[in-house]
């Protein structure tokens, strides 16, 4: 999980490099890109970094008045070393994105043995930003153009493309909950009968999402990674699957900086769910059931990331992403409380939490 933070105001923010190698090899990189593309030097200026070593550069092009109209007015640079990160994926669903229709970057240049691309600019506005935390109606077109847009994303999916979200990769992710968030963070020793509660709930997560249809699964789509404009884009893209048809809708409504009432998470699921059985999607003819499925998937999701929010904080000096913790475990304690198999799961977080009695179930708003 890598979200992008909000942009920075690109008047100030300086760029830093702590590698002089590096350094020199991104501006003799930029000056061959910058003749064949246009770009004026002079305007670049730090755009985001995120969870991951990614960083991204804001430059404009060198536009002449008779250009008005015809040349972007600015492109994003991707600093992404390759002995920590792999662009591969994300040129490959960078393209696949394309296909469906979906706005998403494309790639202009990409200097692979050192990790610097040249991408298109979708903008400087995140859904994230524009959200009206106070009216959650007056969000409602917004969400209905991410469901839009997951829609045709899932619509392209085809098997053998991207990598399996199978049994293994949906183990390791929740192993990530005792490891890092009961362990580490919490600082507790996961003794035989905690073991015993997460490997039994883990088993029935598992199961439960295993039996899902799959589609290709973005596994970060939320107001965080969509980008306002004419067209809604779409960021962040590079950890995609074929998994669960439940895991975006999830992770679009209980977004992991983002809480709503569970009226309107409910409100923009179900206009999820009508759409795409209108458009053919495997999310069968029972609403209660999908939610059921998004409700488990949901599950999985927020036990992974109160773990890798655990692991930013205390591996990688990241502590911002902890404050967002007690959000994810709400959604916990959410979901665990109205099934009857999850409650062994819910009575061992309340324990880690420290909470005596349980409270009256709901999302919130935070």
């Amino acid at each position: 999980m890598s979200q992008a933070p909000h942009t920075q105001d690109p008047s100030h923010a300086a760029i830093v490099w702590n590698d002089a190698s590096r350094a020199a090899q991104f501006h003799q990189w930029l000056t061959q890109v910058a003749a064949s593309h246009a770009l004026d030097n002079s305007s670049l200026r730090l755009a985001s970094a995120d969870a991951s070593f990614r960083r991204y550069f804001r430059i404009d092009s060198c536009k002449a008045p008779f250009d008005e109209g015809k040349m972007p007015d600015s492109f994003i640079i991707m600093d992404a070393p390759p002995d920590k990160e792999n662009c591969q994926p994300f040129v490959k669903i960078a393209s696949l994105m394309q296909a469906a229709g979906i706005h998403a970057p494309q790639v202009l240049a990409w200097d692979e043995p050192q990790g610097f691309m040249l991408l298109t600019d979708l903008g400087a506005q995140t859904m994230m930003q524009v959200i009206n935390r106070d009216d959650p109606q007056a969000n409602l077109p917004l969400y209905l153009q991410a469901v839009d847009a997951l829609i045709a994303w899932q619509l392209s999916s085809k098997p053998d493309v991207l990598p399996p979200y199978d049994e293994a990769l949906l183990l390791r992710e929740l192993a990530l909950f005792p490891e890092w968030y009961i362990t580490q963070h919490k600082g507790v020793q996961i003794d035989d009968a905690m073991r015993f509660t997460l490997d039994n709930s883990f088993k029935q997560i598992i199961a439960a999402n295993l039996s899902q249809p799959n589609v290709f699964v973005h596994r970060d789509f939320m107001p965080r990674n969509l980008m306002v404009g004419d067209r809604l884009g779409v960021l962040d893209f590079q950890d995609a699957v074929y998994g669960p048809i439940t895991y975006d809708i999830a992770s679009l409504m209980r977004d992991a900086f983002l809480s709503w009432d569970e009226d309107f998470c409910l409100d923009v699921t179900i206009r999820y769910w009508e759409k795409a059985r209108k458009a053919g999607l495997p999310v069968g003819t029972d609403f209660g059931e999908f939610y059921r499925a998004v409700e488990w998937m949901g599950l999985q999701r927020h036990l992974k990331v109160a773990g890798i929010f655990a692991r930013l904080t205390l591996r990688d000096g990241k502590p911002q992403y902890l404050a967002d913790t007690p959000r994810f475990i709400t959604y916990i304690r959410t979901t665990c409380a109205r099934y009857r198999e999850l409650k062994p799961l819910l009575r061992l977080v309340d324990k880690l939490e420290g909470i005596a009695e349980p409270d009256i179930f709901g999302f919130g708003r935070q």
